[in-house]
């Protein structure tokens, strides 16, 4: 085949173009589709440019043409035999926005389990401390925990300079890491049938109770408020959702009343898993970095008021975004 190279590039560039132009969109923006012109537009082009990848191909000396014209047909060809739904490409912002909180709604009686275990456990821990002289030594095995409340309010009040100096960045990273591996210990424990994710959420909630019930019998509810709101509100939940996974994975081995095989009933959770995991993840680390840079600074570095009122919005933000977001687009 004889054609004059580059007037055939000059009358064909534009419509080779316009399919990229149509694949970019297509490529970037998940969800759009193409109504009934367009799709007849697409498949033409597509056409054309497969017609004009056989004649360049002839060409040995235009490598770089056949490569650019190779990659538009075989992108085109990728989208028309596409058989996956859209919407399960990678797409961080939609996973965020929408199949985040609506993957917690699914499963929110999970979340709602997690959650009345955890109180068991503060019920338990607050009467434990209030009740027990040795069970502070058992359930608060941590650095400020051991002290008397009144003296590390203190202690910390009259700070004259900034503890973490230099050290934020590594605080908070271990914090991350820290969180993020309790909550995927938790969440793994699934598998001994919910028993130990059980036992991780009451025990943790045990922790929370005493060390609360603490600080309040102490008169320092102030300082505990504006302790634990400013990354609690963030962390306790991303907890409680790990729970949720585990108890949702438990869910899968036991089974339920449809006669569903064990690999099927994982198969079907795995997605839900993943996703609740992810955003425990997401969570953990916006905690982390507010814990090291927001709530181990006290009066008079940062009013108490200020740090409560930043863990209320936080808290109501968090909440109407499990509760609400993508509910629009998916109804």
């Amino acid at each position: 085949m004889i054609i004059d190279l580059p007037r055939f590039i000059a009358e064909e560039r534009a419509h080779w173009t316009r399919l990229e132009s149509i694949l970019d969109k297509l490529e970037s923006e998940p969800e759009h589709r193409l109504d009934l012109a367009g799709l007849k537009s697409f498949h033409l082009l597509y056409e054309r440019t497969s017609a004009d990848l056989a004649k360049v191909a002839t060409f040995a000396s235009e490598p770089e043409l056949l490569r650019y014209l190779e990659s538009l047909v075989a992108r085109a060809y990728g989208e028309i035999h596409e058989t996956r739904d859209k919407a399960h490409r990678l797409a961080p912002r939609n996973w965020l926005l929408r199949t985040l909180p609506q993957t917690f709604r699914r499963r929110v009686g999970a979340f709602w389990l997690a959650v009345a275990i955890t109180l068991l456990g503060c019920g338990f821990g607050g009467i434990a401390i209030q009740f027990d002289s040795e069970a502070r030594e058992v359930l608060m095995p941590f650095g400020h925990a051991q002290q008397d409340p009144r003296e590390r309010v203190a202690t910390e009040e009259s700070a004259d300079k900034d503890r973490l100096e230099g050290q934020k960045s590594q605080f908070s990273a271990w914090l991350m890491t820290h969180n993020i591996r309790v909550s995927v210990f938790t969440f793994g424990l699934g598998i001994t049938f919910g028993l130990g994710t059980i036992i991780m959420l009451f025990f943790n909630g045990a922790v929370l109770g005493a060390v609360a019930v603490d600080y309040v019998l102490a008169g320092e509810t102030q300082f505990l408020l504006g302790w634990l709101l400013p990354h609690g509100v963030v962390e306790i939940p991303a907890i409680l959702i790990a729970g949720q996974a585990g108890l949702v994975l438990a869910r899968a081995l036991i089974g339920s009343a449809r006669p569903v095989g064990v690999r099927e009933r994982l198969r079907e959770a795995s997605a839900d898993l993943v996703t609740l995991i992810a955003g425990v993840a997401i969570l953990l680390v916006w905690a982390g970095i507010v814990e090291a840079f927001l709530s181990q600074y006290h009066e008079p570095f940062v009013p108490y008021w200020l740090k409560i009122a930043f863990g209320i919005v936080e808290l109501c933000v968090l909440g109407g975004f499990l509760a609400f977001a993508g509910r629009a687009k998916a109804a």
